[in-house]
């Protein structure tokens, strides 16, 4: 159905792509897998015919025998959405947010059929039923930020086979959604592929999870392919070193290395195997429980009122409900579940950004729920946060060194501007960066960058606890080893103590000590980590670690 033959593309004289050749035959579901940056997003776009008009391209894309590459636009028009369909990477840049979901849809079968307008709604109804959308009629009416990541990324599947299309672009459809969640588009897209015998060309930067799905898969590095084949032979016995990165760049089921390996540990062939085992956990943890607590979280509940229309009657809604435990002085407390679980509403209070309605927060000793405003200045220094999405977190305006000082001018860190310049330079040695790096913006710096630079900002001010809310979520496998063996790193070097948070168990599980899996507002589990991890107590719990993608 699809031939891409030797296609090369380039921006002023820089190769980006360079003679790639894969089939995708009929009826069939290929996976092009590699890091951003390696060319997949750029390959999808060809197909589109979305490339940037300063794109240089070369090669062939030939689809039913005619080559898309010298198609107008006028002729793609056609094509697009009715014969080639796509979804797109974040459902919530990608729908429009000034119209319901319902007439989103509709859009696409007005441009594409000959249906009436009462036959449009009732098709995009069934469409909602087939992609599993509970009560489809309320989400035809919904806005987009009214339904949840998992239900904009279905209505964005909806969207995409609504003309039941031959050939269905699927790029990176489920990155930092729930692992529950992933799960289920997965079998989705192979459910919707056999039931209208179409071909998928499946983009993403997870090989665990690509070989789930894939019949054939397609590696690329930096432009290159550089293995393809059967996806069992792949995923079991890959040749390339850079393919067996990515299969490894993950945290192990039954194992915990004390460093993760990386893409360029492959490649220079320096992997360290050491393990992390029992004996080490039972003497950290020895030493830092016999000491009191340096987080306390006591019976906290938050509730909200939610009204549906104007004057309406208010609904009460318990985000956490009785949630306690404790977080001590150089542990990292793993805190796991679904979105709408509350993991983001505890925080919000832990760092009491929110008010609780009921229970206590203590600090290093003290009721920090009872503040003065002064005092919860203070906090903020000893509290700090690295967020999930390294590419909004950081102003563009600004410089980078800008960013990580204008905290610390705030508090007061060091004595001079001086000081704090060349604390920053070395700071940026200590993240993985360079210190040339001081005076350039955020835009000049990959996702992985960004996220190194987040982490700078919050440990500049040398706080006592930090909180990692989703900050890996949102990276490739193999950036995200990275940023996961830095941020151990420097627990170790200046005796931090995080609260991590992912709703993807197996990394939390890498990361914690103790590990808390979080359901409706309330805890289902509470414990050690691997302790947890090999016997789940409770049915949530199970579901969570059987959603996370194993590979073949």
């Amino acid at each position: 159905m699809l031939k891409i033959e030797n296609l090369s593309i380039s921006f002023s004289k820089k190769i980006i792509i360079n003679n790639v050749s894969f089939d995708l035959p009929s009826n069939k579901i290929i996976c092009v897998v590699g890091e951003s940056g390696s060319g997949k997003s750029l390959t999808s776009l060809s197909i589109m015919g979305l490339l940037p008009k300063n794109a240089i391209v070369n090669g062939s894309i030939t689809f039913n025998n005619n080559n898309l590459l010298t198609l107008s636009e006028h002729k793609f028009q056609k094509i697009r959405g009715r014969v080639i369909s796509m979804i797109f990477q974040e459902p919530m840049s990608s729908l429009n947010p000034i119209m319901r979901c319902g007439e989103q849809v509709a859009e696409i079968l007005k441009t594409h059929t000959d249906l009436s307008t009462p036959e449009i709604k009732e098709e995009v109804i069934s469409l909602f039923t087939k992609v599993k959308l509970p009560n489809p009629d309320r989400i035809y009416k919904a806005y987009p930020h009214e339904i949840s990541g998992g239900q904009k990324q279905r209505v964005m599947i909806a969207m995409a086979i609504a003309c039941k299309p031959k050939l269905l672009i699927a790029d990176e459809p489920t990155t930092a959604l729930d692992v529950t969640v992933q799960k289920e588009i997965i079998k989705l897209l192979k459910e919707l592929q056999v039931e209208n015998e179409m071909s998928i060309l499946f983009i993403s930067h997870d090989l665990s999870l690509v070989a789930e799905i894939a019949n054939e898969i397609v590696v690329l590095y930096k432009g290159n392919i550089v293995e393809k084949g059967n996806a069992e032979a792949i995923f079991k016995n890959p040749e390339n070193d850079y393919t067996k990165a990515l299969i490894n760049a993950k945290p192990q089921q039954n194992i915990r290395l004390k460093k993760l390996p990386t893409v360029t540990d492959f490649i220079d062939k320096t992997l360290d195997h050491t393990l992390y085992t029992d004996q080490d956990r039972e003497k950290f943890h020895t030493k830092i429980y016999n000491a009191p607590p340096l987080l306390e979280v006591q019976n906290i509940e938050k509730e909200f009122f939610s009204t549906s229309f104007l004057f309406a009657k208010k609904n009460k809604v318990k985000a956490v409900n009785s949630v306690s435990f404790n977080v001590y002085k150089g542990e990292t407390v793993g805190l796991v579940g679904e979105s709408g679980c509350g993991k983001t509403t505890l925080v919000r209070t832990i760092l009491q950004l929110e008010k609780a309605t009921s229970g206590n927060i203590k600090f290093q000793g003290k009721d920090i729920t009872k503040l003065t405003r002064s005092e919860l200045k203070k906090l903020r220094k000893e509290i700090q946060i690295i967020f999930q999405d390294p590419y909004s977190s950081l102003n563009p305006r600004i410089t980078i060194g800008k960013a990580i000082m204008e905290p610390m001018n705030v508090h007061n860190i060091l004595n001079s501007k001086e000081e704090r310049k060349n604390y920053v330079l070395d700071l940026l040695e200590n993240v993985g960066l360079e210190k040339n790096h001081f005076n350039r913006y955020p835009h000049e710096f990959s996702g992985g960058q960004r996220q190194r630079i987040g982490i700078a900002r919050a440990i500049a001010l040398q706080p006592k606890l930090i909180i990692c809310d989703e900050s890996v979520s949102a990276l490739d496998v193999s950036v995200q080893a990275q940023i996961l063996n830095l941020l151990n790193e420097l627990k170790s070097n200046y005796k931090f103590t995080y609260i991590f948070i992912s709703h993807d168990l197996s990394v939390v599980k890498y990361m914690s000590d103790q590990l808390i899996v979080m359901n409706k507002g309330r805890i289902e589990e509470i414990g050690d980590a691997d302790n947890i991890y090999k016997t789940p107590k409770t049915e949530y719990t199970k579901t969570l670690i059987d959603a996370i993608p194993k590979g073949i």
